[in-house]
Formats: structure tokens, sequence, C-alpha cells
């Protein structure tokens, strides 16, 4: 479903304003509200334009009796069917209204001053017939689905999604985080060598560690910090249990120059996040540039994640959220390689 729309035919309909823009926190999604004098919609949208999800939020004139074609043919808000909404004879324009979005970024709750209006989240897919859900919606429409009827699955995440931006704004949240991770590592991999950050400007705020060799480890680890401090997006959608690997940080053993090396981390460290994806064992990456450039060698193009693999530290025993970690270790792979895992 495209982004509604003014009408092309002029007096038909009224145009449609936009009345909220706001964005996830990784640069990722944008929510977008619009309304005419007779209906609001909600849409969740890539940085392309790309809609992603949408759902109807409220009607402003008495509901008809089955759905306005006219108003879908025009790209404009459509207008819910008497049966569907709690408001059939309409409701005045929406409040004050906000975002929450869900700590992977990937899902947002709407808010019209302080009560929930509506979720639209991950999940939700228009071409599959999954628009978000809505406070003032009936049952099951191709344009929203009952909110109250699906509370008891997503009040979890909502509740999640506050508690962990209210952390995650407050002073000292990400020091200590980080302090949390290196301490792992130390325990596991020895004292710290070197530490490069890997985020810039944008969040996620992810760090590489450096850990030089250690007793009878004759390599070097590499390893990220930051990427286990929130959720991947999408794992639901492919995992029936998700919370065992939503949480991840990236590992590499290395005996060429770090410095080099690092830029693989660097590489794949807010891809989850950007991409909207999740990443886990088993997955492979195609490195993005000209082979020759590829940290790991010329004779490679990507990597494979493996977690747990023998011969390799045990990274086993950090969680956070109440969630543990995977350290996905790196292995470099030649193009044959990655074409023979993607068949």
């Amino acid at each position: 479903m495209a982004i509604y729309r003014a009408s092309e035919q002029p007096g038909e309909h009224t145009q449609a304003e936009v009345v909220l823009v706001a964005g996830n926190p990784y640069g990722s999604r944008t929510l977008v509200i619009e309304r005419d004098e007779d209906a609001s919609v909600a849409y969740l949208c890539a940085p392309d334009g790309t809609v992603h999800g949408a759902v109807w939020l409220a009607n402003h004139r008495r509901a008809p009796g089955a759905v306005d074609l006219s108003r879908i043919n025009a790209g404009l808000p459509p207008v819910m069917p008497y049966a569907n909404t709690v408001h059939p004879a309409g409701r005045r324009p929406l409040g004050q209204l906000s975002a929450l979005w869900f700590e992977e970024g990937d899902g947002v709750a709407v808010y019209e001053n302080d009560d929930l209006l509506a979720v639209i989240p991950g999940w939700a897919d228009m071409s599959r017939g999954m628009p978000g859900y809505a406070r003032d919606a009936i049952g099951e429409t191709p344009f929203a689905w009952s909110l109250p009827e699906a509370l008891e699955g997503l009040l979890p995440r909502i509740s999640n999604a506050h508690s962990y931006w209210r952390w995650r704004h407050r002073e000292g949240s990400w020091p200590g985080f980080q302090q949390f991770v290196m301490g792992h590592l130390d325990r596991t991999l020895g004292p710290a060598g070197r530490y490069w950050d890997a985020s810039g400007e944008r969040l996620p705020t992810v760090g590489i560690t450096e850990r030089p060799p250690f007793g009878e480890r004759e390599f070097t680890v590499l390893s990220t910090v930051g990427m286990s401090c929130q959720r991947m997006p999408t794992v639901e959608q492919w995992i029936d249990r998700p919370r065992a690997y939503s949480r991840i940080e990236l590992a590499v053993a290395t005996r060429q120059d770090p410095r080099e090396v690092a830029l693989v981390l660097v590489w794949l460290a807010q891809y989850p996040w950007h991409s909207v994806t999740w990443l886990g064992h088993g997955h492979t990456a195609q490195w993005y540039h000209d082979p020759s450039t590829f940290p790991l060698g010329a004779d490679y193009s990507g990597v494979l994640m493996l977690a747990d693999p023998p011969d390799f530290p045990d990274m086993t025993g950090f969680a956070f959220g109440g969630e543990a970690v995977r350290w996905l270790w790196l292995v470099p792979v030649t193009t044959e390689a990655l074409e023979e895992q993607r068949q």
C-alpha cells in the first residue's frame, strides 16, 4: 500500500496532511501519520519511502456501510466501515500524538495524549493482509486489526520498550554496560589491548576491543562491544524462541594486523539495526567492496558466522536484559563457499 496522497481530481476529495513524522533511533524506519477531514492513518516506512506497515487510526465522519473504494482509488486515508469501528458516528481529530519505538526499532506504538492508540509491529505486512492494530478498530480488516484483542501479546513488548529507552537515555547507562561486557571479556580472553569506536555518530553505539595473545592462546581476538545492548530486529519472524537468539556480539580470531581485521567488525556491527534484519549461526555476509580489499585476505570474499565453534574460546556466561548473549565468530569464506551456503 502506498502512502495516501491528495486526489488527482481536485474538488472530489480534500487533501491529506502529515501530522506526525517520527524516525526510530537507528534511522531505519519512520512513522508517518496523515489525516484529512474524514480519516487518519499511520505508516511505517523505510528510508526509501517503502511502506512496511500501515494502520487506520480513526474516522472523523460517519462511517459508510462498506469500504469507500473511491477514497482508496484516490490515494486517501481509508474510512473504516460502520461495523468495524468503535465510533461509527466518527470522532474528533486526534489529540497530541507521539511514538514509542520497540527496542529493536522495527515496530512502534502510537499514543494519543497518554493513551495507546495503535501499534505497528515489525511483522506487519500489508501484502499479506497483516496491518497494524488500532484501538478504535473492531475485528480484523485490511485497514486495521483490533488492538484490545491483541494487548495480551503486545503489552510485554510495549512495557519493555518503555523500560529500555528510559534506561538507555539515563546518564551513565552506556559506560556501565560497556564495563559490564569488558569485564566478561577480561575473564574469558585476558587483558584488553586497544579499543576502537565502530559507530561514529549513529546508534547503536558499538566499540571493538582487542585481546592480544594470552596464556596458551597464540592469536588475537577482536570482539564487538555493544551489539547486545539492544535486541536485533525481526528475530521473532524466523525463530520460535527469539529470546535465546536476539542478543549477539561478533568476534574474529586473527594473527594479522588487528587494525585491518577490525574493519570486518566495523562493517557488520550496526548492520542488523540499519538494515532491519538479524544475524545468527550459519548466516553469511559478502564483503560490500572489491574482494581485493577484504580485510581477512584477498582469497576470501565474505564471512560465515558460527556460534560456539570448536577450538575457539568459550564466550558463554554473559547475559543482558535477562537474555543470554551469543558470540558469533566470523570465519572467512570464498565466493564459491558463499554460493554453496546460499543454495
